[in-house]
């Protein structure tokens, strides 16, 4: 499905691991300031589809483009674009032996070359944004879940991205945790940041997303507005998943 002033292009992208052909001719454009949540049963390619918006996952054929620009195969232009696109893990990939506060100023200061004191100030800013700024001097395994996820989402918009991708954020957090983390983003989504959702929350998809994308067995079977979605998806298999997660 097209978008006007397209931020995120993925044209006729496909993937194998060995003889599993897990993305099939994956078509998506993800419009500027647009969100975009992607659904499905598991096992149908829909984390690997977010790994591989910045390469995380290398694709066999096709191309994904990030604001116009082509995704570079060389490391050095590479890691120049994965700055610009933040990434939340369904693992939160902190730091142990940095405080929470140096889990957000990392990258800035060594990829961004910002300076120590303009890093900091942003970094208790976004932490202050998440609400977990009194936590700034703990170490992660000092914090719930729900807090290390926020954090990880704080050390995402550090790096100023044009993009964010979240792969399954909750997955691996306590359901009283859930919420807490799903408002942060909510919260995101007003701010027109470009983002892309891999989720099992069905609350969230139809509250949050510009879009839903619905994928099964390695294809993008449909693509609508949550309303058209939920309230009248348009194939079997849709309409298969949602009697099982509603």
């Amino acid at each position: 499905m097209q978008a006007t002033n397209s931020m995120i292009s993925i044209k006729g992208v496909n993937k194998w691991y060995g003889s599993f052909h897990v993305l099939k001719d994956i078509d998506l454009e993800v419009a500027q300031g647009e969100v975009v949540v992607i659904l499905g049963p598991s096992g149908s390619g829909k984390s690997t589809l977010c790994r591989t918006i910045n390469r995380l996952e290398p694709i066999n054929n096709g191309a994904i483009s990030i604001d116009g620009q082509a995704l570079p195969e060389e490391s050095g232009p590479l890691s120049q674009l994965r700055s610009e696109v933040g990434m939340v893990f369904q693992q939160f990939n902190l730091f142990a032996h940095m405080t929470v506060l140096e889990n957000v100023m990392f990258a800035p200061i060594q990829v961004r070359k910002q300076k120590p004191a303009a890093a900091r100030a942003r970094a208790i800013e976004l932490l202050d944004r998440v609400g977990v700024g009194a936590q700034k001097d703990k170490l992660p395994s000092q914090l719930s879940g729900g807090q290390q996820q926020r954090v990880a989402i704080a050390r995402a918009l550090a790096m100023d991205p044009k993009v964010m991708l979240f792969d399954e954020p909750t997955s691996s957090l306590d359901p009283e945790m859930i919420k807490e983390v799903l408002d942060v983003i909510v919260e995101l989504t007003k701010g027109g940041m470009t983002m892309v959702v891999v989720t099992h929350e069905m609350g969230f998809a139809q509250t949050a997303a510009d879009r839903v994308v619905f994928m099964a067995e390695g294809e993008i079977v449909e693509v609508s507005t949550p309303e058209e979605f939920f309230n009248n998806c348009q194939t079997e298999r849709a309409a298969e998943f949602l009697s099982k997660v509603l």
